[in-house]
């Protein structure tokens, strides 16, 4: 199997602490993230994704809007320069430690955080980085 992301996700997941928009979502969020660290593949996709899925119920969920796509493309070019790669709808790799200790460094520099802007999460973001990642679940 594979998991589902969309491409700014690729940085949600270095910062992630547990925390999120609900129980259910933690909870689904949890379960992505133990997929990934058993070496489950990923594979980008356009629009909502695995993370997402908790959300879709919900009136006028955030993950439709035109923002969060905007999200992707920024992600998906800075990732994907990071990175040396194209990141695309498609893509399928896995996440190894050395490509998220890469993305952790320079996500802490600031090379990558353009899909961030404006997001409420940036807050949480920046303090788990400024504390080196320490408590994060991937």
């Amino acid at each position: 199997m594979t998991v589902r992301l969309r491409a700014h996700h690729l940085l949600c997941l270095l910062t992630y602490v547990g925390r999120g928009y609900s129980p259910a979502f933690t909870a689904n969020y949890d379960q992505v993230v133990k997929r990934l660290g058993e070496g489950e593949a990923v594979l980008i996709v356009s629009g909502p994704d695995d993370i997402c899925a908790p959300l879709l119920g919900e009136p006028d969920p955030h993950c439709l809007r035109q923002s969060a796509a905007e999200r992707d493309g920024l992600a998906a070019r800075d990732v994907g320069a990071l990175l040396g790669r194209t990141i695309e709808a498609g893509d399928r790799f896995v996440l190894a430690a050395s490509s998220l200790s890469v993305m952790r460094k320079a996500f802490s520099a600031g090379l990558t955080r353009r899909a961030c802007s404006g997001c409420e999460w940036s807050g949480l973001c920046d303090t788990v980085a400024a504390g080196g990642f320490s408590d994060t679940s991937l």
